[in-house]
């Protein structure tokens, strides 16, 4: 069994739990869900994006611990001060160490920059919750799903007014897809052994010959602009980057202890669910 096989088990296993003991009404009564979501392909594609989408992780099942001093608020406005075009937020509990409540904590800070709810999504009610915490952008990620899955799922997002950014790694994960007018993220992590190698990975070229195909047959021109914005805006955002992963040189080199963290799941789900009441 890979490390994303027991990723999605226990995933599975954990949504239908909250399932149980969380009513869907709940979470469409919910404030946050009344919100108009924004747009993450406006905010890429605006004049002098910066184009970077930037991420709040703690811990990683390759890595262990990064960085577990650092707050959602300070991160938050961070981001903010160095123009991010998105901000994203690890909610998987058991083995990212994030929460559903640093997503809603960063909601109430940021409120004019896309957030997307960056977990691992194995079932629809996910995707309501992710509206219901203020998520703007919900990731579905190709190596776990099936292409009914894949398409099921972001039509959903999308009657709910979100956007989806799909995660691809290779060309099985590409044929899953339609990509006709889809955000594709292109993730040169092998998600089965977590080990990374550029010199193999040829996906990043395979997604633009694929898409030049798409816009030839359908006669339509997308224009991505290059990161075009003054030095100054990228280094403060690399720079925040930096300070955020300072402790980075002495993380924890070891793998989580256990994949059965359900007191933690359900600790980060009872503080949601208050905030929703």
């Amino acid at each position: 069994m890979t490390i994303l096989d027991k990723i999605i088990a226990f995933k599975k296993k954990e949504v239908r739990k909250i399932k149980e003991d969380v009513p869907l009404k709940k979470l469409v009564e919910s404030p946050l869900f009344k919100r108009t979501p924004l747009s993450l392909k406006k905010s890429l594609l605006e004049v002098n994006s910066t184009g970077i989408i930037a991420e709040f992780k703690r811990q990683s099942p390759s890595k262990g611990v990064i960085n577990d001093k650092a707050t959602i608020e300070e991160v938050t406005n961070g981001y903010l001060d160095a123009n991010v075009a998105a901000q994203s937020i690890l909610t998987d509990t058991s083995f990212f160490g994030g929460t559903m409540v640093d997503l809603m904590k960063a909601r109430t800070i940021n409120t004019v920059k896309p957030i997307l709810r960056k977990d691992f999504i194995v079932d629809g009610f996910q995707i309501v919750e992710a509206k219901a915490i203020g998520a703007d952008v919900i990731l579905l990620i190709a190596a776990c799903l099936t292409k009914e899955e894949l398409k099921n799922y972001g039509k959903l997002a999308e009657d709910l007014g979100m956007e989806v950014l799909y995660e691809v790694h290779s060309q099985e994960d590409l044929d899953k897809i339609d990509l006709h007018k889809k955000i594709i993220g292109i993730n040169n992590r092998n998600l089965k052994t977590f080990e990374v190698d550029l010199k193999k990975v040829k996906i990043s070229n395979l997604v633009k010959d694929m898409i030049d195909k798409e816009i030839s047959d359908n006669n339509e021109l997308i224009e991505v602009p290059l990161l075009n914005v003054e030095n100054d805006v990228l280094n403060k955002v690399i720079e925040f980057c930096d300070q955020y992963h300072e402790d980075s040189m002495t993380k924890i080199e070891k793998p989580l202890k256990s994949y059965n963290l359900y007191d933690l799941v359900q600790e980060s789900y009872a503080t949601f669910v208050e905030n929703i009441i």
